[in-house]
């Protein structure tokens, strides 16, 4: 059966459809977060099979295959590639009315020009028409950021990462950036103080000094700071359930350091207020390295604590949090603030019922020379869908200014997530068309294109420093 993804897929007026084909379809893609593998960039990767770069580390996938009753081993576990491809085959039609249903279509048309459904009855055909084209040169690694006009990609990077795949990608000769974005959620996270003496091991190794107390942490630290912003990085990112502000004269970050490196447990009190001042400590660095840094907040990770012991983080068990987000962030941004130290910051929200704090939060910290320094960001994870993402825009409008935005990103595994951007950009033509359509916006052809492609591509590319 013929696929539904037409030209005009989700543009339901003329409007939209001349705002996407004449000014959003062809600009290229900045993707200024994703999670893909440096390692596999940098070796521009073959891909023996479409399993391997379609469902391989998608916890998107993994989620509705395990709501459709399918056998761990067919998702995670030792089955076939082949026979996790025609799991996932038979589960496409019960996903209906999911946004993995358009995804899943848009990438095989794009990718693979198959214009047919994916399902039980086709998945032999398809599985072995995309493995034929995934041979051939174009389909590696970087052969298929090209496809989709890629021009630059951030990806995801731990401090103690030694960036070999970045030197190596800054080496090559692409048209393609990839470049690092600092992530050190771990150096800040006590909660496992095992763990934590571990990672702070790794840190020493990767910094080559000696992290013996407070100070020497923030050196080591300060250390891959500038080693990132050596090897391209302009970027932080920060996984947090919310931001903390910490007014506490009794406790010292010093002690409670030197108290994890002892192995001694830290309390919660302790443990949030060692995150407030180290945290602190780096968005000051943000600033003067000129970086952008963004918050991920309100995921409720890991609440499966059998499924975590057998497969780890990151593999389809966490949900939207319910966290009190307002007065923290507003403390933290304006503490930040009152030193002229808040660099560019990207917000992102997972709990819908917190849209309109966040737009109108962003609006209390922007001002001077930057445009839209402060962003409520795309709809993220749970919400970078086709309701998620109309509301984002929709909030963002109606308590901000829509014509600042940066714009959309993938925040994903997959190297075949890209159409998401075309997802969001016919998502975005058809909002404005519909409110041509319906009287609330002018048809100045000129301005509103203008205003998609800001969205699109220029914001981004005049926002990020690389």
């Amino acid at each position: 059966m013929k696929t539904f993804i037409t030209d005009n897929f989700l543009l339901q007026n003329n409007y939209a459809q001349k705002l996407f084909h004449d000014y959003a379809k062809l600009l290229s893609i900045i993707d200024y977060h994703n999670h893909l593998i440096p390692e596999e960039l940098a070796k521009n990767k073959q891909f023996s099979n479409i399993t391997q770069v379609w469902l391989y580390g998608d916890h998107y996938k993994w989620r509705a295959m395990r709501t459709l009753g399918i056998e761990e081993k067919y998702i995670t576990g030792g089955g076939s590639d082949k026979k996790k491809f025609e799991k996932w085959a038979e589960c496409v039609p019960y996903t209906m009315r999911n946004p993995l249903y358009h995804w899943t279509h848009l990438e095989l048309l794009r990718y693979f020009n198959i214009d047919s459904l994916l399902d039980s009855k086709s998945s032999d055909d398809i599985y072995s028409e995309t493995n034929h084209l995934l041979a051939l040169n174009e389909y590696s690694a970087m052969g298929l950021l090209q496809q989709m006009n890629v021009e630059s990609v951030c990806t995801t990077d731990d401090p103690t990462d030694s960036l070999t795949a970045h030197q190596e990608l800054g080496k090559a000769k692409s048209n393609i950036k990839v470049l690092p974005t600092f992530r050190p959620d771990k150096a800040y996270n006590l909660s496992n103080v095992e763990q934590y003496k571990s990672y702070i091991k790794k840190l020493e190794s990767a910094c080559g000094l000696t992290i013996e107390d407070y100070d020497s942490l923030l050196s080591a630290l300060l250390n891959r700071i500038e080693f990132f912003h050596q090897n391209g990085c302009r970027l932080s990112d920060h996984g947090l359930e919310s931001l903390v502000f910490v007014e506490n004269n009794h406790l010292n970050e010093g002690k409670i350091f030197s108290k994890a490196l002892e192995g001694e447990q830290v309390n919660p009190e302790e443990g949030e207020f060692f995150r407030f001042k180290l945290l602190t400590f780096l968005c000051r660095a943000y600033c003067d390295h000129g970086w952008v840094q963004q918050f991920h907040l309100g995921g409720l990770r890991n609440t499966n604590h059998r499924m975590l012991s057998k497969l780890g983080p990151d593999t389809g068990f966490d949900s939207i949090g319910d966290f009190s987000q307002a007065e923290m962030m507003a403390r933290f941004f304006d503490h930040l603030e009152s030193t002229n130290q808040l660099a560019k910051t990207i917000v992102y929200n997972l709990n819908p019922a917190d849209n309109e704090v966040f737009a109108t939060m962003t609006g209390n910290f922007n001002g001077g020379s930057i445009k839209g320094k402060v962003q409520f960001g795309s709809a993220w994870w749970f919400l970078d869908q086709k309701d998620g993402i109309e509301k984002q825009l929709n909030t963002l409008s109606n308590l901000g200014l829509l014509s600042c935005f940066v714009g959309m990103l993938t925040d994903s595994r997959s190297l075949l997530s890209f159409p998401r951007h075309e997802y969001f950009r016919r998502i975005l033509c058809n909002l404005i068309g519909e409110d041509v359509k319906n009287g609330l916006l002018p048809w100045d052809e000129k301005w509103l294109g203008k205003l998609v492609g800001d969205i699109c591509y220029y914001n981004a590319k005049n926002y990020f420093d690389f």
